[in-house]
C-alpha cells in the first residue's frame, strides 16, 4: 500500500486531502498542530502531533516510512492560518518549507504537491484568462508568502529533476456546502460589514470548490508519471460564480441577513486603487478590493484540466 504524508492534514483542506486519498487505497499520514477527528479511526489513517516546524519530527517520518508522495498543505489559509497572515506565520511558513522541501527532494519520495494561491497573479485590466505564465504580483503578505514557498520549492528541486516530480497548485478561494466564509467575503462590504450587491448581481468570481481540488491532487498523484508533469497548475471551478449565485446558495442553505443594492463602484473610487494597497487589505487575504469586484477575471484550467474533469461548483457541492 503506497503511503503519502499530508503536512496540515488536518485543516479544512487536509482533513478532505486525507479522507480522499483513503478512499483511493493509499495509507495517510497525516501532520499537523491538532486532531480534529474528521479521519480519526478510519482504516489505514495516522495522525502525528506536531507543529510544521518541528524538523526533527518530520524529518523521523520521512526516514521512517518510504512516502509516494507528500501533500504541503500545511501554512494555507482555510487550512492552518487564519485570513489575517502577520509577519510572524511569514517567517514560520518560511522555516517549515526550507527544510520540508530539502528533505522531501534527498529522500525517497517520487512526488511534491504544494498548495499555493491564485493571489500571487497581477489582476488584468482586460478579460484575458490568467494562465500560468502570467504576470506575477504578489501585493498581500499570503501572496508573498506563497511565492516565497513557490520560489524555495522550485531551489530544492533544481538538483533533483530527474527523480522528483513536483507540483504547485494556484488555486482561488475554496467553499464547500458548509464552509461558506470566502464565498461570504465576495458580497460583503469590508469597510461596515454589510451585504450588497451591484445590480443585479450578474458579476462573478473566481472560486474552487474543495472536492474540485481534491479531485485533481489525487489525479496528480496516480496519474503524474513523468517529468513532463512537473510544474505549476491553475485549479479552480469552470465558471465563474455570480454574485447572485451565491446569494441564492445562502439563503437556500444558510442564514442571510439583509442584501443592499448598490450602484457600481464610480471612477473616482477606482483612483484610489493607484495609491497602493492599504494595511488591512495586505494582511488579510479575505479583504475585498471593491475597485475590482467586477473584473470577471478567469484562471484557465486548461493544463490542469488535461488530468481531471472539474465537476463541481455551488449549486452541486457537498
Amino acid at each position: 500500500m503506497e503511503k503519502v504524508l499530508v503536512t496540515g492534514g488536518c485543516g479544512l483542506l487536509g482533513q478532505h486531502i486525507c479522507s480522499g486519498l483513503l478512499k483511493k487505497g493509499y495509507e495517510v499520514i497525516a501532520i499537523d498542530r491538532e486532531e480534529t477527528g474528521y479521519n480519526d479511526g478510519k482504516d489505514n489513517y495516522s495522525f502525528v502531533e506536531c507543529d510544521p516546524t518541528d524538523k526533527n519530527s518530520i524529518a523521523e517520518l520521512i526516514e521512517k516510512y518510504d512516502f509516494k508522495a507528500i501533500v504541503h498543505a500545511a501554512f494555507t489559509v482555510d487550512n492552518d492560518f487564519s485570513p489575517i497572515i502577520t509577519e510572524e506565520e511569514m517567517k514560520a511558513c518560511a522555516t517549515a518549507d526550507k527544510f520540508i522541501y530539502h528533505y522531501a527532494v534527498t529522500s525517497s519520495i517520487k512526488k511534491i504537491v504544494m498548495l499555493s494561491t491564485s493571489q500571487i497573479y497581477q489582476v488584468t485590466k482586460s478579460r484575458e484568462p490568467i494562465r500560468e505564465d502570467s504576470d506575477l504580483k504578489p501585493l498581500t503578505n499570503y501572496a508573498s508568502m506563497k511565492y516565497a514557498s513557490e520560489k524555495m520549492m522550485v531551489t530544492e528541486m533544481q538538483h533533483h529533476k530527474d527523480e522528483v516530480i513536483g507540483c504547485i497548485i494556484r488555486f482561488a478561494p475554496v467553499y464547500t456546502l458548509n464552509f461558506t466564509d470566502n464565498l461570504m467575503a465576495k458580497i460583503t462590504d469590508p469597510k461596515d460589514g454589510s451585504l450588497f450587491v451591484y445590480g443585479q448581481g450578474q458579476y462573478g468570481f473566481q472560486l474552487c470548490c474543495v472536492h474540485n481540488l481534491v479531485d485533481f491532487i489525487l489525479c496528480f498523484i496516480k496519474n503524474a508519471d513523468s517529468n513532463k508533469y512537473s510544474g505549476v497548475y491553475n485549479v479552480s471551478d469552470k465558471l465563474l460564480t455570480s454574485a447572485a449565485d451565491i446569494i441564492t446558495f445562502m439563503r437556500e442553505h444558510h442564514r442571510l441577513g439583509a442584501v443592499v443594492q448598490k450602484s457600481p463602484v464610480g471612477t473616482m473610487s477606482k483612483l484610489k486603487g493607484l495609491f497602493g494597497v492599504s494595511k488591512e487589505e495586505k494582511q488579510n487575504y479575505r479583504y475585498l478590493d471593491m475597485n475590482k469586484v467586477e473584473n470577471n477575471n478567469m484562471l484557465d484550467c486548461t493544463r490542469a484540466s488535461k488530468l481531471v474533469t472539474f465537476r463541481w461548483d455551488i449549486h452541486n457541492t457537498k
